[in-house]
């Protein structure tokens, strides 16, 4: 079974990894594109990145 998705997206593209000095949150603390507020985070190498629960949009801090 397939999941509907209930919300509505901004169309950025979930497979890039944005970094957040040249794309800051537009409200701090939420997804730019789904306007959700959890999110998955981990390091690697040194990188700390975020990723939204809902739509899977990641930033690199």
């Amino acid at each position: 079974m397939s999941e509907e998705t209930e919300y509505k997206t901004k169309g950025y593209d979930t497979s890039i990894v944005y970094d957040y000095k040249e794309n800051p949150d537009i409200k701090p603390g939420r997804c730019d594109n789904c306007d959700y507020s959890h999110f998955k985070s981990s390091v690697k190498h040194g990188v700390f990145l975020r990723e939204c629960r809902r739509c899977g949009m990641k930033k690199s801090i």
